[in-house]
């Protein structure tokens, strides 16, 4: 009786794995078939079931699948239809979370509707995949001077300002501020003069996911990432012990343009001091 009920069970397995190959030969067959016909949508939902089917395809079928991808992108661009869309990419993402041109594809969909800074974040990440996707580096240096305000550049070459901060941080980490919290980091420029001046521990927000990807990068070029803790936050939403554990002794910033009516400067620092800070004996 047991080997019985064991042969029954191998030979439905076996019936059922029969049945998978078939409905995948079938199901790429159609979509074959719906290419040709040039019904993309179609054919991009025969490939989300093959895919989902026979994940040991997923080399094999990238290309035709892409291709399809971008093809019905385009249509349901075309037809206001944005949030199936996104739903597609997200779908493609989740079969290939590491696909430098899927991500490209997005960013490039996402920055024609106006989401720059979420444009971004996919091209980024595209360059980090594939450092030699040239359309994703060319995207990404584009969609960088959208976001990136010329004064940043202006400030990071001024000698005198950067020594001038310099000193400053020096100035209050000796006489004893070791925790620091930098508020629109930016670069993070501040937060490694903090860091290099001996501070204990160094925290930096900052609301522009562009510049928070930026800063990361940076930080971690001048290998200090294990050292500062980023951010991509409001000041005025950073709680403690949620996302630091302490009140910091030093709040440095220089959110001085536009930020008075964005991020705020007068109102991130009261902030700071009140919620952040630590508070004279």
């Amino acid at each position: 009786m047991p080997n019985s009920n064991a042969k029954f069970h191998c030979n439905h397995r076996g019936g059922q794995e029969a049945g998978r190959r078939e409905l995948v030969s079938r199901s790429l067959q159609s979509a074959q078939h719906c290419l040709e016909d040039q019904d993309f949508g179609t054919a991009y939902a025969h490939y989300l079931l093959v895919l989902n089917l026979a994940p040991e395809l997923k080399t094999s079928v990238k290309e035709t699948f892409q291709f399809t991808l971008f093809k019905w992108a385009e249509e349901l661009d075309s037809l206001a239809r944005i949030q199936d869309l996104f739903n597609c990419y997200e779908q493609a993402l989740e079969l290939y979370p590491n696909d430098e041109v899927i991500c490209n594809s997005m960013g490039e969909h996402l920055f024609r509707m106006g989401f720059r800074d979420e444009a971004a974040g996919y091209f980024h990440k595209a360059v980090k995949l594939n450092p030699d996707f040239a359309d994703a580096k060319e995207n990404f240096y584009r969609v960088a001077n959208w976001l990136v305000e010329r004064w940043h550049f202006i400030m990071l070459n001024d000698t005198k300002r950067n020594l001038t901060y310099l000193k400053a941080i020096e100035n209050a980490v000796c006489s004893g501020c070791k925790s620091v919290l930098d508020i629109g980091t930016g670069t993070g420029i501040l937060s490694m003069f903090a860091k290099k001046a001996g501070a204990s521990s160094v925290y930096a927000c900052e609301l522009s996911k562009t510049m928070y990807e930026l800063a990361c990068d940076v930080v971690a070029a001048n290998n200090m990432e294990r050292e500062i803790k980023l951010l991509h936050l409001k000041s005025l939403d950073i709680e403690i012990p949620k996302h630091i554990p302490e009140r910091v002794s030093l709040v440095v910033t220089e959110t001085v343009d536009a930020g008075l009516f964005g991020e705020g400067i007068v109102e991130s620092l009261i902030h700071a001091w009140e919620h952040l800070l630590l508070q004279p004996k």
